[in-house]
């Protein structure tokens, strides 16, 4: 991989940990209590019109068209099990706008105010519906819910957890328009998954919030985040398919949709050794920014090469402006590629 990616994706995470340094979001309300959200457990928005029984041949034939005529024998990823009623893949592309309600700088999810967020993410939906009308678009907001911090914090972890009225707000922002699922994603610094997932927990068991997590700043051996590029080892990826496949089972929800972000090869170590589970919708996601044919180079190297389930692409609004040619990926571009991906964000 060239040395700008890396160089980039790296400012970009120093710039991430920056902006948090100071924030005023008390993480000790990233939990369990005290919460305004609608926590109920009833099958409404999102999975009220997708809960059927997955036909497995339509499910197979989806996905030998998101492998794109691949001739690895990678694709589409054999042996995988038939996710339960109500999943969203391959059935539905989603189209999610990324960022937090903090900070202008991280995302489009953040920088316009909600309704005219909701129009530019509508704008991309109908591309992505123009481009391939046979997929239907999943419309998504996709929330940092736990920021790596440029500070230690109270607990020395250099995490900011966003407090419940931060979530609360996605979510209120989320139901301006009908039939939206939200992902929260957790950047979890010097501290771990496995300490992390309990702060979202009650919001993970609604039917229409799913799961993101970043490598990136995942700082195993104490590095400071955004000085390095963390990792997760499948045994941290099967852990979390574990822990949302308990929730599904628990509270009869739809799949859990959980995409992972990469764009190197040691933040996801062993993949091979990732469970497949039918509560869980494995999504290996291509977040790194620059000119198209570095982030096609990136995308074959570190998503195709290495099958998981499916996989994702990210657009970044500026970043990806920066170099000659100066434009965007367009949908068109992006389903060419070998496989199709079937997330898409916007940042």
């Amino acid at each position: 991989m060239k040395l700008p990616q890396l160089a980039g994706t790296l400012m970009l995470g120093l710039a991430t940990v920056t902006l948090f340094a100071n924030c005023t979001a008390d993480g000790k309300n990233g939990g369990g209590n005290g919460s305004s959200a609608d926590t109920s457990k009833k099958k409404t928005d999102s999975t009220v019109n997708i809960m059927k029984p997955v036909d497995r041949k339509l499910y197979d034939s989806l996905d030998k068209k998101l492998a794109n005529g691949d001739t690895t024998g990678r694709w589409p990823v054999k042996n995988q099990p038939t996710p339960l009623a109500g999943a969203i893949l391959p059935f539905k592309r989603i189209v999610v706008y990324y960022g937090n309600l903090h900070s202008k700088k991280m995302g489009a999810l953040g920088e316009y105010a909600p309704k005219e967020m909701w129009q530019r993410l509508n704008t991309e939906v109908k591309k992505w519906e123009k481009a391939d009308p046979t997929t239907p678009v999943q419309p998504g907001l996709h929330y940092i819910a736990a920021v790596a911090s440029g500070t230690p914090g109270k607990d020395g972890k250099y995490i900011n957890r966003m407090g419940n009225k931060q979530i609360d707000s996605v979510l209120k922002i989320s139901k301006m328009q009908p039939n939206t699922i939200v992902f929260l994603d957790l950047q979890v610094a010097l501290s771990t998954i496995k300490a992390e997932l309990p702060h979202i927990e009650k919001y993970l068991q609604l039917p229409y919030v799913h799961l993101g997590i970043d490598p990136e700043f995942s700082m195993k051996d104490g590095s400071l985040p955004g000085k390095k590029i963390g990792t997760y080892d499948a045994a941290d990826i099967n852990y979390v398919t574990g822990y949302l496949a308990d929730l599904v089972k628990k509270y009869n929800l739809p799949p859990k949709v959980f995409v992972l972000h990469r764009f190197t090869k040691k933040m996801v170590t062993n993949s091979k050794n990732i469970k497949l589970r039918p509560e869980v919708q494995v999504v290996m996601h291509m977040d790194g920014w620059g000119e198209p044919e570095l982030k096609k180079g990136t995308y074959r190297h570190f998503i195709q090469s290495e099958p998981v389930q499916f996989t994702g692409f990210k657009l970044f609004y500026k970043n990806d402006l920066k170099k000659a040619p100066n434009r965007l990926m367009t949908p068109e571009e992006l389903l060419k590629l070998t496989p199709k991906p079937i997330y898409i964000q916007y940042q």
